[in-house]
């Protein structure tokens, strides 16, 4: 199978598009525990391959400002977000019953810096939707974010904060229909739970379903009341490879011509290669970057966000590949030089071979997967309109001010109403054994119904107060940061 080649057309959507990337050279100090699979170190892999592809010097590299706490509070609890804040490896076993409550501790484990690391990802999600929302860029990316399974009122599967459900809540500001689309291997839960019963933003999720974590994302599972087929799931099993594209792209190409949003998020989770760590399809890496071709191709804003993915080496292979891809760039397969080119040995190429796995997903079955998800488009006779309403006041993006270190000020309120009568999912458990036992296409239902009353409202009554994204100086480019301990004067914070 060819691993490597052009990805990119050479018709018209070959033509170069503004992109935006978010990155803040902090990120990959932040460590959650030995043996823990979730390493924020692959941001910070990515970020060198892309300086050493010389791929930086065609985009806006922007230091995201972090996210606060009224600006986490726009989807998020206030005694969730207040015990983030607050929580600390020191103090942690003061407050077991806080810990239980708010699923923290095990899967999502109380570290150095946590908050902070926290107000960094959501930072970077909420400025690329503010950059997208002025038309600042064509394409924004933060592969810091994509946390797509942490909820309202409890952190779950590795995620603290959902920076995606707050992005798209920026997003709705300036348009009326949003659309998320998950390639992680893991059902996007926590987006589609805050969606589930509005027509304004549609969830269209592909991920390994049967015993495998979390539980949701049956086929069955469409939406309710208004949003009633506007969540979508693509329920795969094991070893699927480059036959993703016999539902990816026809699916999504419907979704397009019948949904008609005006802005995308794509969550590129990068567990769903070969490979990975923790799960069980045979993706490569061309094939994960064949979505955001085909999703760059439709000339609409587009957010690119990170996600899962283990295998750390594969995943900075496949982050860097895809932004060259976001660029229009084609990258070239022999890697250059760097601070951690022996990750990627023996073979040193950006490329890596598939592997001979099974592929449990017969063409009867993906075909019947198809045909059952299409049917459920016919249902939406017509692009969702909104009701006439005063519109949220924009977030404004300030002249930036590198000089000005507290950068509050420049900082207005928004508090984002968000629907309490909803029922959260019970929080699960993130296994990391992959010898999931298959299931039928109509077979578990998943760990538990969604949540009927779960809607994250997209009016807005409240104003919104502006994101600043300041542009990094290029030193702060420079991909040899030092490893080195979250400094006690940039904790949220106060030490015990």
């Amino acid at each position: 199978m060819d691993t490597g080649g052009n990805s990119l057309p050479s018709g018209s959507d070959a033509v170069k598009r503004k992109v935006c990337y978010f990155y803040d050279p902090e990120v990959g100090n932040y460590y959650y525990g030995q043996g823990h699979p979730m390493k924020p170190h692959r941001i910070r892999m990515t970020h060198a391959l892309l300086a050493h592809y010389g791929l930086l010097q065609h985009m806006q590299v922007l230091k995201p400002f972090p996210a606060r706490d009224r600006d986490l509070c726009r989807f998020h609890a206030d005694d969730y977000v207040s015990f983030l804040k607050s929580i600390t490896p020191e103090t942690q076993q003061d407050q077991l019953r806080q810990l239980k409550r708010f699923n923290v501790g095990e899967d999502c484990p109380v570290f150095d810096g946590l908050f902070s690391f926290c107000q960094t990802y959501a930072g970077g999600s909420v400025g690329g939707a503010v950059k997208l929302n002025h038309g600042l860029c064509d394409i924004a990316v933060n592969w810091a974010g994509g946390l797509h399974h942490a909820k309202k009122c409890e952190a779950s599967g590795f995620c603290y904060v959902n920076d995606i459900v707050l992005a798209i809540l920026e997003l709705l500001k300036t348009h009326e229909r949003v659309l998320y689309v998950d390639i992680d291997i893991h059902h996007g839960d926590g987006v589609e739970e805050a969606f589930y019963t509005t027509d304004r933003v549609m969830t269209v999720s592909f991920h390994k379903f049967g015993d495998y974590f979390p539980g949701t994302g049956d086929i069955r599972d469409i939406g309710y009341g208004k949003g009633k087929y506007y969540s979508l799931n693509v329920p795969l099993d094991d070893g699927i490879d480059e036959s993703y594209h016999f539902l990816f792209k026809p699916l999504i190409g419907k979704v397009m011509e019948v949904f008609k949003p005006g802005a995308v998020v794509l969550q590129c989770g990068a567990d769903s290669l070969s490979g990975d760590r923790l799960g069980c399809f045979n993706l490569s890496i061309k094939g994960h970057a064949e979505c955001v071709k085909f999703m760059r191709s439709f000339n609409v804003p587009l957010l690119l966000l990170g996600g899962g993915g283990y295998t750390i080496r594969n995943v900075a292979r496949c982050w860097c590949y895809e932004t060259g891809v976001a660029l229009g760039i084609e990258v070239d397969d022999k890697m250059p030089q760097h601070e951690y080119f022996e990750y990627f040995g023996p073979d040193y190429t950006l490329h890596v071979a598939p592997s001979n796995m099974e592929n449990k997903n017969s063409r009867q079955l993906l075909e019947e997967i198809k045909c059952r998800l299409l049917d459920y488009l016919t249902k939406l006779q017509h692009a969702p309109s909104v009701q006439f309403q005063e519109r949220p006041p924009d977030t404004e993006i300030p002249e930036a001010d590198e000089d000005q270190d507290d950068g509050d000020e420049r900082w207005e309120d928004f508090n984002m109403d968000v629907d309490d009568d909803r029922k959260l999912l019970s929080g699960r458990v993130k296994r990391e054994a992959v010898e999931a036992e298959p299931k039928e296409l109509e077979g578990q239902r998943g760990a538990a119904e969604h949540a009927r009353g779960s809607e994250a409202m997209a009016d807005e009554t409240a104003s919104a107060k502006p994101l600043n994204t300041v542009p990094m100086q290029m030193d702060e480019v420079n991909v040899k940061v030092e490893q080195e301990n979250v400094k006690p004067s940039d904790q949220p914070y106060p030490k015990p």
